[in-house]
């Protein structure tokens, strides 16, 4: 492929991150000079030892992108680099590193994931925006944990699993930038229980929007009080409206803007939710004046309440465009692999949590690059074949020159583009049938003992 003039133009900031091509190349991702301040701040004190915080941090982060995720196989891989590179030889045996990991602060971890985040949408172009301004995706997810006794204290199973068939499972709401799908912030909190909602750890990630943010969710955000926090705070909303108050809508009452468009007053609940407390609810608004509008066979809830500005139409088209956040998700759960976490202990969970947004970041920092180089949009480019290029590039030893191959590496990656998701349907099933096998309707040692008793599983009464 021929590199033109506006490719060549780039180089100078691609550059930066022509990076060595070793074990832990995807470190040296985090020491361009935008986040060498940031890394130095985090750092705890720490004695030079085999695995210091830097090298155990790109060890997580290569071994969170490896098909085979084990602390074996990271361990494995940089005793065999150590090797290759005439260093002092290091033991394959795992306690080391895991003990490394558990001394990584989570702050260090989660203070790099919102820094690259903001960064990468920072110096998104403004082309990028919608009407020039930043949308924010919010939606959650749940992934699982191992079902250790400390896993399933902080996040107990769902109440449908008997005891010990099930496995801990958690919330995960966070915070995406639209034009360059970077995760912006995110939050961990139990699937189950009080203050456990998407709502109740969104409000904890509100900081992360800014004056003239648009906030862009499903119906489930669509709620009297996080609407009057956020117009608090000058930031737009749209949602989809919530089914409880669908069912009610009534176009004719209110001010009408256009055919099946209208200004709404609310007024505020007179019961006072349990997470609020007396002042902050004497403080909301008594009334709130909202943009109710009917595109597509939905009902939009909006702040903006301006059809001049902001029309009908391109509400339709933002709402749409919501379905990113669901792209998203699938490549943190399904591509990276974050569905089912494997850490045993709360704590760590959280850590390989962050780690996960952080190599889902930094794939996402590439794809931005290779955007801008193409002069095309990031969300035109494709998140596994980034992954899968990056993968291939950092396996390879002894890479010549590599200011010049970085630059043709961000050529492959824009060279693939996604299709044209518009309207686009799939069935939510698989063709391909499971293997024969029982389910597992006891616990496993039970299961074990009933083996000894009875021989093949089959035969398990």
């Amino acid at each position: 492929m021929h590199i033109n003039r506006s490719v060549l133009s780039q180089q100078h900031r691609i550059q930066r991150y022509a990076a060595a091509s070793d074990a832990f190349s995807f470190f040296n991702q985090l020491t361009s000079p935008e986040l060498l301040d940031t890394l130095e701040s985090t750092l705890p004190e720490h004695r030079e030892r085999l695995f210091p915080p830097t090298e155990t941090l790109s060890m997580f982060l290569a071994q969170a992108l490896k098909p085979d995720r084990s602390c074996q196989n990271i361990v494995n891989d940089a005793a065999v680099k150590r090797l290759t590179h005439g260093l002092p030889q290091c033991s394959t045996k795992t306690g080391g590193y895991c003990k490394a990991r558990q001394r990584l602060p989570l702050d260090m971890v989660s203070t790099i994931v919102r820094h690259t985040g903001s960064l990468i949408a920072a110096r998104a172009p403004k082309t990028w925006r919608w009407y020039g301004r930043r949308v924010r995706l919010v939606d959650g997810m749940t992934v699982t944990l191992p079902d250790t006794q400390a896993n399933q204290g902080a996040y107990p199973q769902q109440n449908g699993q008997k005891p010990g068939l099930g496995f801990p499972i958690c919330r995960i709401v966070g915070v995406t930038c639209l034009s360059s799908g970077a995760v912006l912030d995110a939050s961990m909190g139990n699937f189950k229980g009080k203050g456990s909602g998407e709502q109740a750890l969104l409000r904890t990630l509100l900081d992360t929007f800014k004056s003239g943010d648009v906030m862009l969710g499903d119906a489930f955000y669509s709620a009297y009080f996080l609407l009057a926090e956020l117009q608090s705070r000058s930031v737009d909303a749209l949602f989809e409206q919530h089914g409880s108050r669908k069912r009610s809508t009534d176009f004719r009452q209110g001010k009408t803007l256009g055919s099946r468009d209208h200004l709404i007053t609310l007024t505020k609940p007179k019961v006072r939710p349990h997470w609020m407390t007396a002042e902050q609810y004497v403080a909301a608004p008594d009334t709130l004046t909202i943009r109710e509008l009917e595109v597509g066979g939905r009902i939009l809830v909006t702040t903006r309440t301006c059809p001049n500005t902001i029309p009908k139409d391109a509400l339709k088209d933002l709402y749409q465009r919501r379905w990113q956040v669901e792209l998203d998700i699938r490549n943190i759960k399904t591509t990276l692999g974050m569905e089912t976490l494997s850490c045993k202990t709360p704590q760590m969970g959280e850590k390989e949590m962050w780690v996960y947004l952080l190599a889902y970041n930094l794939i996402r920092l590439i794809m931005a690059q290779s955007a801008l180089m193409a002069d095309v949009l990031p969300r035109t480019l494709s998140f596994k074949h980034t992954l899968q290029l990056w993968l291939a590039w950092s396996g390879t030893p002894n890479q010549p020159d590599n200011r010049s191959n970085i630059i043709r590496l961000l050529v492959l990656v824009a060279e693939q583009s996604i299709g044209n998701r518009r309207g686009r349907i799939e069935p939510r099933a698989v063709k391909r049938r499971p293997k024969p096998y029982p389910l597992l309707t006891r616990t496993r040692p039970l299961a074990r003992e009933q083996v000894k008793k009875y021989g093949h599983p089959k035969k398990l009464k």
